[in-house]
């Protein structure tokens, strides 16, 4: 028997406008509107929009939230304010990413955690599982909508619409109590694509009418498809594939999120000894050096034909014409210029490791 996809407040607008709706962890989602090249594009030059609301949201309050947001975060929390926002990640006692999320400060011991779609039950579950004294920890994902603004005219676009100086807002900063299209909303200067770009984040029932008012300015509506190949030209990681509960923050290339010096946390004690004794492999970027997507979950080869790795990612890079991966490999064979093999269905196709992000603006 086939589950219900569970709807954001803009799922009859896609309809309506005739996107390719597919499920994304449990979501029905568009993967496109017009076409993953037209929209990519768009972002890279002009602007384009996304509908995040399959987003979670988790409140953590309490007179002891940070206290407790430190034992569970691999980030340090007192250093987020009620401006400047924080990317953090959620680890088992292994060291593996349950989650990588974004913490708002709302409010004096009141936070927003805005986390993956598809772990939003479990990191829920895993952070009732901890819960201390003098806090409570809410889901209230229902409660919210948000979308976001990405490309380099979006803040020309965006700013002619709000009285608050969001031009001055730097990555992950955020102000809250904006009004646009007569609604109030948080703005955070962030995204997932390697533009410039806002996160709005809105009252569930007034998904719609920003999105209206947002088309009405221009800005091109865009899926899945252009969401992916967009984080991939920069890098950025997919919890489930590039993060995992196997994959720690270390060999994922973003150890800048955890923070050894705060005091013990859930995870310490294995990221601290990676830390100290060295990866045995690590994240890299892959350049096909001949006809072939590398796929994930590709076996990745040395020249002697041992397997070295796993692609994590891979697509067509719209930007470049070139096909890129990232692939978790041998810490011995990710150094610039390397040469390895991928194994694309039953042929073996040259690639080379490269620099990332494979796309900078």
């Amino acid at each position: 028997m086939m589950t219900e996809l569970k709807k954001t407040p803009l799922y009859d607008k896609y309809i309506e406008d005739g996107a390719k709706v597919i499920d994304f962890s449990g979501w029905g989602l568009p993967v496109q509107f017009s076409s993953i090249k037209e929209e990519h594009i768009a972002v890279r030059e002009n602007v384009g929009m996304f509908d995040v609301s399959h987003m979670g949201e988790i409140i953590v309050e309490g007179e002891n939230a940070v206290e407790y947001l430190q034992n569970v975060l691999t980030n340090d929390i007192s250093k987020a304010t009620d401006r400047k926002a924080q990317y953090t990640m959620i680890c088992n006692e292994n060291g593996g990413v349950i989650d990588d999320l974004v913490a708002y400060k709302l409010d004096e011991n009141k936070y927003l955690l805005v986390v993956n779609a598809g772990n939003t039950d479990i990191d829920f579950e895993w952070l009732q599982q901890h819960t201390i004294d003098g806090v409570t920890v809410t889901n209230v994902s229902k409660e919210y909508g948000q979308i976001a603004v990405q490309g380099p005219k979006a803040l020309e676009i965006l700013k002619s619409q709000v009285k608050e100086d969001i031009a001055s807002l730097k990555m992950f900063e955020f102000i809250q109590d904006v009004e646009i299209f007569g609604k109030n909303v948080i703005f955070s200067q962030s995204g997932y694509t390697g533009e410039h770009g806002f996160e709005i984040y809105c009252a569930a029932e007034d998904t719609v009418a920003i999105w209206e008012g947002l088309l009405d300015l221009g800005v091109v509506p865009c899926g899945l498809g252009a969401r992916d190949t967009l984080r991939l030209e920069a890098a950025l990681p997919l919890h489930g594939q590039d993060l995992s509960t196997d994959i720690t923050p270390y060999e994922a290339k973003m150890g800048f999120s955890v923070k050894l010096d705060k005091g013990d946390f859930i995870g310490r004690e294995v990221l601290a000894k990676q830390k100290e004794e060295g990866l045995a492999r690590k994240s890299a970027g892959l350049e096909m050096l001949e006809r072939g997507i590398a796929r994930t979950d590709y076996e990745v080869q040395d020249k002697d034909g041992n397997k070295i790795g796993y692609v994590t990612s891979g697509t067509q890079s719209p930007s470049t014409g070139r096909s890129i991966a990232l692939a978790l490999i041998n810490i011995d064979q990710t150094e610039i210029g390397n040469e390895v093999f991928v194994q694309v269905r039953k042929k073996l196709v040259p690639a080379k490791i490269v620099k990332t992000p494979f796309h900078k603006n």
